[in-house]
Order: C-alpha cells, then structure tokens, then sequence
C-alpha cells in the first residue's frame, strides 16, 4: 500500500526551495507551514512509524520566532543519533535510560544555523548498523512507496517523512550508505558529501577511519544544492574548494565508468538492466561511459566489514561508562552483538584493516584522474520487504542478507569522496531504485551539476501520482 500526505494546506507540493520562496512572498507563514507539517506527520505516522521523539511543542513555539537563515522556519527532522539539546540521543537502541542532551551537538548547530526548524527526532536501526530500521519493540519504519517494504536505514525515518511529503528535507548520515539507501528505497535525492566538508559530532569525528558523514534527504536537486550552500556558509572548511551556488547543469561532458560488479556482491539482473539503462541515457546526453571493473582490493569487502564490526564493538564497550548502571545490554539486537562478537574473534586483523581502509583514498584518487564519475546502482537487489532483516534473526542470517543488498555504498564511506544516489529507476514491482554516481574528494559540483542534467532529461516519479 503507497501512503503519502501531500494535500491542500500550506506545504502543499512544495520542495524546500520552493516553500522559501513561498514564505518570502508572505502567501503562508512559518506557524501555518509547522502546523501542516505536524499535521502530515500525524496522518502517516501510524502505517509508517518515522518518528522516534516527537518535538511538536516545541516547534509551534519557535515558529511563532524562527531563527535566521535562507531555510527560517522550514520544517525538518532531526536523526536521533545527533544530539538536539534538551532532547534525548537514543541511536535506536533501549539499551540505556533516556537523559536530555546538555546542548547541541556540532552538526545540529549547523544544520540549524540554516535556519531549518525540527518537528521531530526521526528514527534508525540501532546505532545505524543495519540497513533496515527494525527495532524489536517499536517495530520497523515502512517505506511510503509501499508499507510491505522496509524504508532502509539508517535514516530511515527522515526519509519515509520526506517522500510521504511530511517535510521537505531532512537530516540523514552516512556510515555505509544510509545517506543513499534510504535515498533510493524511497525516491529520492541523497548526496553522501566529502569527508569533512561539514561540521559532525565528535563521535563521529573520533573514527580512526572517518567513515560517517552528515547531509539530508530531498525530493528535488535544487534542495540539496541549496542546502550544502548554506551550510558551506555557516561552516567551512578551507581545505576543500566551496561547493558555491550551483542552479544548473553544466555543459561539459563526462568520463563515466559504470561497473554492477559490487563488493563481493554483483546486482541482480533486474537492476543490472536498470543501471545499464541509466548508461544509455548518460551516452544519449553525450557523456563517454566505459565499463569496468570495481575499482577496490580483494581484502575491502572484509576490511571494510571488521572495521563496521569494530563500531559495534566500541558502542557496546562504551555503553557502561557513557550510560552508567541504566545501561543494559541484554537489550541489544542481534545485529550489535553479533557484530560485536565478531570483532572479539578478529581483533588482531583490525590495525591493518584499518592500514588498507585509510589507504582506498589515494586508490580513490588515482581512479578519478582516470574518469570523472562513477555509475553503479546504488543497491544490488530490489528493496526487501518487512522482515528480510528482522534484527530478532540469527547474526549470520541478518549479515548474510545485508551483503546481499549493500554491495556498492561503503566504498565512498572508507575513501572519504562524495556519492549521490537518484531515483532515475522503477523496480517492475513499481518502487524506486536508485542510481549512485561517486567523484573524486571535494568535487560535489559535478555530482551536483550531473544530477540537474539528469533530473532534467528523466524527471523521477512522484509519490503523490
């Protein structure tokens, strides 16, 4: 069943660019914009379950003065692994009695210096590990394209609330696709940004590889251009090239390497023909596009794993001394823990895991100079339905399905380059698959400026048709 909340109120179809514009012109305010969004959230947040600490009181108040900025009193979410002040952080789990943040976190600050005004905190797997938001108890968030199905992860509530129409970007990051995952489950524009190019909580700027980086999930490219422009204003750091105002595409064409091959995990022959599809609409607006092959090591899928393992491994090592005697790990999902098992069984491959991760991006580098953009689809099957990762499996059961599906997003989280996925393809069933286009570190205007061209060339459907 597709569920949705566009309607005839003051959101309307506006994407976040679009409702700027609309505030601007005074034909709604920013108290009648929060009501509607709140509104939307309540019709579809029992078939879709998105929402993980409603802020509703809080937004009405700060609408009736919304903070300065290009987005002021823009309706948003918040993930709940960033703290908001006054606001718990529970990644997902409940694992851990929730206490408020004392302040906010270093993303949240720059995320809402742009003016952005958040609704709700949005819900995630637990610490983000999975990809599928399945919680034991609070149950799985449903994909609005289709509630059989899940709507990815980790971001998955921001996502499932943009493309239900119920705001029109929000916060999501990144750690192993989940900017890009839920981006393509869900029809939608999901930019993974280089390394470093945005302020981050310090968790995540700890990593001894950095994997995580922070962004939003958008119906529209315009609002992710928009978006990384502000942000680039409220925080910059000089040691990549400003990202600018980008509007428009570029007129230059592109060497584009395409590869299905994945990370020990090829597409199946559905989004194979897809992602071969999207090649020949590249050749038809007059880019080159070679085939080629995976531009990894043989060791990266493994690596790659025992490092995502390691995470876990930390989090559940952490937890006591962060979280005190309210810390229970018996209340952990399989996923955690067995991910965390896993890393006590390897510990001693992990330094030069960690040696080969940090070295992708210079392997990065040599295979942009190369080619300007990569195309692979974003995720090697179609979306899975409810259940297909139900975190209550066995770890092996759970693990074995992830490498089924995430066979293409990681690469970019240990090389530190920026990804964009796009909702350039339909499943046979109906729902969206994504499209991922990778560049070299620091060059997000040529995804940007491809994905106008393309966005341009094959408009992508919409929930509400």
């Amino acid at each position: 069943m597709r569920v949705h909340a566009f309607g005839d109120d003051a959101l309307g179809e506006y994407d976040a660019v679009g409702l700027v514009e609309a505030l601007h012109r005074h034909e709604v305010s920013v108290p009648e914009v929060v009501e509607a969004s709140i509104g939307r959230v309540e019709k579809v947040a029992g078939e879709l379950d998105p929402v993980a600490i409603e802020l509703y009181d809080r937004a009405r108040a700060e609408a009736a003065d919304p903070r300065p900025g290009y987005f002021a009193g823009v309706p948003t979410l918040v993930k709940d692994n960033c703290d908001l002040a006054g606001v718990p952080t529970m990644h997902g789990t409940d694992a851990w009695t929730p206490k408020p943040a004392k302040e906010d976190g270093d993303w949240a600050r720059m995320f809402l210096a742009t003016g952005l005004l958040p609704i709700a905190k949005s819900r995630l797997s637990e610490y983000g590990f999975s990809a599928s938001a399945e919680h034991p108890r609070l149950g799985p968030v449903r994909s609005p394209w289709s509630t059989d199905h899940t709507a990815g992860a980790s971001s998955a509530g921001s996502a499932a609330l943009v493309a239900a129409g119920a705001v029109p970007l929000a916060h999501a990051n990144d750690g192993g696709g989940s900017i890009r995952i839920p981006a393509s489950v869900n029809g939608l524009v999901g930019l993974k940004p280089t390394r470093r190019r945005f302020a981050q909580d310090k968790t995540f700027r700890d990593m001894p590889v950095q994997i995580v980086q922070d962004g939003v999930l958008t119906r529209s490219v315009r609002d992710t251009a928009a978006f990384v422009r502000e942000a680039e204003r409220v925080y910059r750091n000089v040691a990549l090239a400003p990202i600018g105002d980008l509007t428009r595409p570029a007129k230059r064409r592109l060497r584009i390497a395409m590869n299905t091959s994945g990370v020990g995990q090829s597409a199946d022959p559905e989004v194979t023909a897809l992602t071969e599809q999207t090649a020949r609409l590249l050749e038809d607006l007059g880019h080159h596009v070679e085939e080629v092959d995976p531009p990894v090591s043989q060791t990266f899928a493994d690596d790659f794993l025992l490092y995502w393992a390691f995470l876990a491994f930390f989090m559940v090592r952490a937890g006591r001394m962060q979280h005190g005697r309210s810390f229970d790990r018996s209340r952990l999902d399989n996923l955690t823990l067995g991910l965390a098992r896993f890393t006590r069984r390897n510990l001693h491959h992990l330094p030069r895991a960690i040696t080969r991760l940090k070295h992708t991006a210079v392997e990065s580098d040599l295979f942009h100079q190369k080619y300007d953009v990569a195309l692979t689809p974003t995720l090697a099957i179609p979306t899975p339905r409810i259940g297909w990762l139900d975190p209550t499996q066995t770890y092996d059961e759970i693990m074995d399905r992830l490498l089924q599906w995430v066979a293409f997003t990681p690469l970019q989280n240990a090389t530190g380059a920026p990804a964009v996925s796009l909702p350039l393809a339909t499943t046979s069933t109906g729902l969206p698959q994504g499209m991922m286009f990778g560049a070299g570190a620091g060059q997000e205007p040529v995804l940007i400026e491809l994905a106008y061209e393309l966005e341009e060339a094959r408009p992508w459907a919409r929930i509400q048709d």
